[in-house]
């Protein structure tokens, strides 16, 4: 395994070969999410995770981390690593990274995914939420990360990921309440990004989980309509973390997601 870290470029893992993989964590999160996935999927692909700012080990940014800061931000890990072509796939905040990424970057994907994410901006009651937020963050970080990610599970699954659960708690507990705040703000002022997906000549996933009330399924299966190649799965039983609460099926989906980018752009090129 290569690691590296170069200010201002994030924090990254790079492993195995052939083909590039890029895989986003959400807020409050870090690369170490994809752990499992990537033991895996190495044996098949180049794997990149990167820690977005703030994030894991990855430094600070500024006072507001904006979508599109951090898709130039993942892009230059990607110069750096001299990678021209990758399939990228972001599991919430992740995906909206991946979506100013696909709009910035559009000729670097061969294919993308969001993995319990949307493309559509906030709405009035949801930037008033986040500023909820912010508030409550600047008044008791702790008290709101302890109740923030078990609500990220199904009800009936907290008990049993209640180690994974902790672990998420202990890791997010490092980050600097400031990080957090600055990605509120750049989310609160994301842009629309349907028109990516409509505009999309490449694959796309999606991954909706039915219980996820952040991410209703019924918001991502519209979204799917609007792309011409569209890959969707949709989750009974699971909530925002279908990465954990339904591992195996999650797993099984990227691996020929990612398998069919791959296949589709060799036979669009022979054709």
């Amino acid at each position: 395994m290569v690691t590296g870290r170069r200010k201002p470029m994030l924090h990254y893992t790079d492993e195995g070969s052939g083909h590039a993989l890029v895989l986003l964590h959400g807020f409050t999160e870090h690369s170490g999410i994809w752990d499992e996935y990537t033991r895996k999927l190495r044996a098949i692909f180049r794997v990149i995770r990167i820690d977005l700012p703030g994030h894991g080990l990855s430094p600070s940014m500024g006072l507001i981390y904006t979508m599109e800061m951090m898709a130039d931000e993942v892009r230059a890990v990607l110069s750096g690593l001299r990678i021209r072509k990758c399939v990228m796939i972001g599991h919430s905040m992740g995906g909206y990274v991946t979506l100013s990424f696909a709009a910035r970057y559009p000729a670097m994907l061969r294919g993308f995914g969001l993995f319990h994410s949307q493309a559509e901006a906030d709405s009035e009651e949801a930037r008033e939420g986040r500023d909820k937020t912010i508030g409550i963050i600047r008044a008791n970080h702790s008290n709101w990360l302890n109740q923030f990610i078990p609500d990220l599970f199904a009800p009936h699954n907290r008990e049993r990921y209640k180690s994974q659960i902790a672990a998420l708690q202990s890791a997010a507990g490092a980050i600097r309440p400031s990080c957090l705040i600055a990605c509120l703000e750049g989310m609160k002022r994301r842009a629309s990004r349907l028109e990516v997906l409509s505009g999309a000549r490449v694959p796309v996933m999606f991954i909706a989980g039915k219980l996820d009330e952040r991410i209703p399924a019924g918001k991502v299966m519209a979204q799917a309509s609007l792309v011409q190649h569209a890959e969707l799965l949709l989750l009974s039983n699971v909530a925002h973390m279908g990465y954990l609460e339904a591992s195996e099926s999650c797993y099984l989906f990227v691996k020929n997601f990612v398998t069919n980018c791959y296949l589709l752009s060799s036979a669009s090129h022979s054709a």
